[in-house]
């Protein structure tokens, strides 16, 4: 462990995060809204600052064409309707991924849905893709002059899609196309989030004819869309809780029809690895992640690799620098923090950064 991510680590661990989980009396969702509030609120001067304590993104790579300046970024989920879009560079990551957006705003899933497993060092979520809508997520990059390719926020910016909930999946494909139509313009890469647990029917369109349908009509709009740099690329979003059949099939659709890389994983349906005293939450429906999941997306992103030369974004349960080494090791070109984040802060970050990770090509 470096210098830098030891002091941002103890710090995080020691006074920050304690405070952080007793405000708004302990409520998650509560929680994570102030802060991402607070994030979005940074002037420059602030965000330098924070630059400085946090440290610069290392290891850069290149994948599906864009020039990352490091391997480590925010996953979907965190900043839903980048409000904190301006904030995550400073904070060390080198790519952040926006959303899940939808075509049409909507409130999400009733409340509470969002439980914090602290023995577990995990979260159980079923939020539901609450977010504002495509429209509103393209008015604010627009505001902030955000340009694909720009780097305007200081690092590649990727823009996570979804099926609004009262779209049926029968309707999905112009659902996800209308939000493709408003956002290509600002995203460096677009993710297609088809394996959320907490939208009714979401998972079927991992599967067979859908996802070709869904994804070939994705890419064919991307290609209508003139850039100097070519059609956006597209990645498609995987759940961990598929068999190895799922998975193959899966891959080959992939592959066959435009899609420019894999991230994997979502949140599992699993309860697996849960500690004695968080095994109360074990019935609340919705998505695990964190540390319970390290070793299902490890061996997800392994078979991966193993299967196809599809690029490969590693999520799922990456808590320490070693989870993160790991699953470079394992073939992922770039990961993604989301748990992690949450309960090890800005000190992960940099700790994944002190890392030599791979070659930088």
């Amino acid at each position: 462990m470096s210098l830098r991510s030891a002091v941002l680590d103890a710090g995080y661990r020691s006074v920050l995060r304690p405070a952080l989980f007793r405000s708004h009396g302990g409520d998650p969702e509560l929680i994570h809204e102030s802060l991402i509030a607070l994030l979005g609120g940074l002037n420059p001067t602030a965000r330098s600052m924070l630059r400085l304590l946090s440290g610069r993104p290392t290891s850069p790579v290149t994948v599906a064409g864009v020039r990352f300046p490091g391997r480590v970024g925010v996953a979907a989920g965190l900043d839903k309707d980048a409000r904190a879009v301006e904030a995550w560079s400073a904070l060390g990551f080198g790519f952040a991924e926006l959303g899940t957006v939808t075509a049409l705003a909507q409130p999400g899933n009733d409340k509470p849905r969002l439980y914090r497993l602290r023995d577990s060092r995990a979260i159980i979520n079923r939020m539901g893709f609450n977010n504002a809508g495509a429209k509103a997520m393209a008015d604010r990059l627009y505001e902030l002059g955000v340009q694909r390719g720009e780097l305007t926020c200081g690092i590649p910016l990727g823009i996570s899609l979804g099926k609004s909930k009262v779209t049926s999946v029968a309707d999905a494909v112009p659902d996800y196309v209308a939000s493709l139509r408003m956002l290509a313009p600002y995203a460096d890469y677009i993710a297609i989030n088809v394996s959320s647990p907490n939208t009714p029917g979401l998972r079927s369109l991992q599967e067979g004819d859908l996802l070709r349908d869904l994804l070939s009509s994705l890419t064919r709009e991307a290609s209508q869309i003139t850039h100097p740099l070519g059609p956006v690329p597209i990645f498609v979003k995987i759940a961990p809780d598929m068999s190895d059949a799922q998975l193959d099939h899966l891959l080959g659709v992939v592959a066959d029809n435009g899609g420019r890389g894999i991230i994997a994983t979502n949140t599992t349906l699993g309860r697996d690895g849960l500690a004695a005293a968080d095994r109360v939450y074990a019935d609340q429906a919705g998505g695990l992640s964190g540390a319970p999941l390290t070793a299902r997306a490890l061996e997800v992103v392994s078979r991966i690799t193993a299967s196809t030369t599809l690029p490969v974004i590693g999520v799922g349960g990456i808590m320490t620098p070693d989870d993160a080494e790991r699953m470079i090791d394992a073939g992922a070109r770039l990961i993604q923090l989301y748990t992690g984040f949450i309960y090890s802060g800005t000190g992960l970050v940099a700790g994944i950064n002190a890392l030599s990770l791979g070659r930088t090509t």
